[in-house]
């Protein structure tokens, strides 16, 4: 059996008692965010030269904003750096016995591949549009799905065996068991209140807010740091939820399901947080690095699993409020243009541009003003989500 750095001075312990340290989760999550940090900020410079010798620039749309042109060729994929990152700093640091985890760095290890090959696509081809939209929610698909059939089984189990033989029951009675009562929907502000959701309607939603999330964050990374610090926050934020609720003793006090296994995701949560602060050292404006497809696929993705496993897919759309407006201001554009072309031949738009931060800067505001007024919006959102733990 393989052992973590931390579970290996866990074992050795008895023998040098200052070494008790290590086996606190919060201790192991503050060494994890430590060493993520100092990572990407060592090798952050390497990482750029070398994407630069590849001749791996960002291309960038003709139609987009203008002064956005000076940016073409600015090195992309630097999200590779930020997975590769936060995966070598969680495998260190957290229990690697535990299921949760091993979802989460799959399921963002995955979306990060799918971006990585729309990426390339980008740069080799020299194609802005990167992969087709349908290929690639098809992969996608697959991949929420996936997470969501061991999810659905898996919220209220402690090992991998009881969830494949709640898995094997729900096949073998026809596809119809009824859910776990800790994988309903909760509802935020209210105190023990969870919709049934059913094993369809938690798989559908698992998938709603894996996928949608991915997106979400995709589409938000427009502009330099935009995406990258509210991912930071509401990564963080989640970290205290999944500590809450991997906690017998909080969670029961808080009125929260008790998920055991969940409390180790605050480790991955703040190696996420020290990878993405270490990132934006070289993405802040005038960035030097984009994460492109690869980063913003991947670390959306975790948002989204990390939401579904502690319960909190509604906290998630209210922390990550800025995610959801940028992907809604996509869709309203796009059919308000398609149904006014249908209807009077010409394609009218409800915004100056999409996504939202594009909007904003035809309007006047610069870049830097929009990137930090995003970033203030979604601190007061995730204060929000928090206070949710006590106003229940």
């Amino acid at each position: 059996m393989f052992l973590s750095l931390a579970q290996w001075l866990q074992a050795i312990s008895p023998d040098y008692g200052y070494l008790r340290v290590f086996q606190y989760l919060t201790f192991r999550a503050v060494m994890a965010a430590m060493t993520a940090l100092m990572i990407g900020l060592i090798a952050g410079p390497f990482v750029i030269r070398k994407l630069t010798q590849l001749k791996m620039g960002q291309p960038i749309r003709g139609y987009g904003v203008e002064a956005h042109l000076v940016k073409s060729g600015t090195p992309t994929m630097g999200g590779v750096l930020i997975l590769l990152t936060i995966a070598l700093a969680t495998l260190l640091w957290v229990d690697l016995s535990n299921r949760f985890v091993w979802i989460v760095l799959l399921v963002t290890l995955g979306f990060g591949a799918i971006g990585w090959v729309d990426d390339w696509r980008k740069v080799v081809r020299k194609d802005p549009e990167g992969m087709p939209s349908g290929e690639k929610y098809l992969w996608q698909s697959i991949i929420g799905l996936l997470a969501a059939l061991y999810l659905v089984f898996s919220i209220s189990e402690v090992s991998n065996l009881r969830v494949m033989e709640l898995f094997y029951s729900w096949v073998r009675s026809g596809f119809d068991v009824n859910l776990p009562p800790k994988a309903g929907l909760l509802l935020p502000f209210f105190k023990e209140i969870s919709y049934p959701l059913g094993v369809l309607g938690f798989v559908g939603l698992t998938y709603v807010v894996i996928v949608g999330s991915s997106n979400a964050v995709n589409l938000t990374d427009g502009l330099d740091g935009l995406a990258i610090m509210p991912v930071v926050m509401v990564g963080s934020a989640l970290g205290v939820f999944a500590y809450v609720t991997g906690s017998a003793v909080y969670s029961r006090y808080l009125f929260f399901p008790h998920i055991p296994g969940a409390g180790e995701l605050l480790v991955f949560c703040a190696a996420m947080a020290g990878a993405g602060l270490a990132f934006l050292w070289f993405n802040t404006h005038p960035a030097q690095v984009f994460m492109g497809d690869v980063g913003a696929l991947g670390l959306g993705a975790a948002l989204g699993t990390i939401a579904v496993i502690v319960r909190q897919e509604i906290v998630l759309a209210i922390m990550g409020g800025i995610f959801v407006a940028e992907a809604v201001s996509v869709m309203l554009q796009v059919s308000y243009f398609k149904y006014t072309k249908r209807k009077y031949g010409e394609g009218r738009r409800i915004l100056k541009m999409a996504p939202l931060h594009h909007h904003f800067e035809k309007s006047g505001w610069k870049e830097t003003q929009v990137v930090v007024r995003f970033w203030i919006i979604t601190m007061l959102l995730c204060l929000v989500g928090l206070s949710t733990l006590k106003l229940r």
